[in-house]
């Protein structure tokens, strides 16, 4: 995985590196900072928290961005099951990037080390899930490649309306 990605010469460059179990605390105040109906199916989290990782959420499931020394953004990318016939595939289960950091690069880069990290494990695909309504994260996902490629109409109940669930993937090959 590259140390860096750049979006400009003026923009700080984000530094992706594995998660690292001392972060913990840091991810959980991001995630509970970025909490939004746009792309959360869960409710807001109220104290008292439960611990970022645990037995289903290891530091090794993550990187994390980071600019100016501060974390910045994270992705989780896993295995979607433990068959040996879906060995090849990786999903992304959450990307989250603090506020400050958006628009700035710090997404598109973790997607790409998420991609090349999936590569290095000898994935040949990569897949996720986004809301339908979740306009911003579909963009940025289908800048880098990612196609629909399923809807669940009205998968889930977010503030009384009912929302799509879309399904996205990629190869992992074509690069």
């Amino acid at each position: 995985m590259p140390e860096s990605y750049t979006k400009s010469r003026t923009s700080p460059l984000p530094l992706i590196r594995p998660a690292r179990h001392s972060d913990g605390d840091r991810l959980g105040v991001l995630t509970r900072e970025a909490w939004s109906p746009l792309h959360a199916v869960a409710p807001r989290p109220v104290p008292p928290y439960e611990p970022f990782f645990d037995d289903r959420h290891e530091p090794g499931h993550y990187l994390v961005a980071e600019v100016d020394g501060d974390i910045a953004g994270f992705v989780r990318v896993v295995p979607p099951t433990p068959l040996p016939s879906n060995r090849h595939v990786r999903q992304i289960q959450g990307l989250e990037i603090d506020a400050s950091a958006r628009r700035r690069g710090v997404g598109r880069a973790l997607l790409r080390a998420a991609c090349e990290t999936a590569r290095a494990e000898g994935a040949t695909r990569i897949t996720l899930r986004v809301l339908g309504h979740n306009a911003p994260a579909r963009a940025l996902y289908e800048r880098e490649g990612f196609v629909v490629e399923g809807v669940q109409p009205g998968e889930f109940l977010i503030e009384g309306a009912y929302v799509d669930d879309v399904l996205m993937g990629r190869s992992l090959l074509d690069d």
